[in-house]
């Protein structure tokens, strides 16, 4: 009897989780399409198009096909948040260096080229021990 009751409460708790997973994606998605939306405004009350807003905007792509990749596949690549993260130095390299001191560009320039290695890392790793990590998901249909 216990055993029955454990399956369907591992059954329940993995269907709700996948809900749940769903749900956050779901947030994210819209949060990021409104963030675009007030970025591509802004850009177009300013007249101008800056780099800065360029690589924003890349920010947002990447971010919804991150939760494109994820929606899809059910796990999200490491490699997506990296990419961000690298396009998110150089915004922060391209907005901020008049201000900042020599010794913060070249820190920031180096978070760059560490988060650039570790892409590479994560890559090679991926297709040299390529790995299944699915377990046992229950899909939500």
């Amino acid at each position: 009897m216990a055993t029955r009751f454990e399956s369907i409460l591992k059954a329940t708790g993995n269907r709700l989780i996948v809900v749940v997973e769903r749900l956050g994606l779901l947030i994210v998605l819209g949060a990021t399409i409104v963030a675009a939306g007030q970025e591509i405004e802004a850009t177009w009350r300013n007249g101008r198009v800056a780099v800065t807003d360029l690589l924003l905007l890349f920010i947002y792509l990447e971010l919804l096909t991150m939760s494109g990749v994820y929606w899809r596949v059910g796990r999200l690549p490491v490699r997506m948040p990296l990419y961000i993260a690298i396009v998110a130095m150089a915004r922060h390299l391209t907005l901020d260096t008049t201000a900042a001191s020599p010794l913060a560009v070249l820190s920031e320039a180096g978070a760059v080229l560490l988060l650039g290695a570790a892409v590479l890392l994560v890559r090679y790793g991926h297709k040299r021990y390529p790995y299944d990590d699915e377990g046992d998901r229950t899909p939500l249909s």
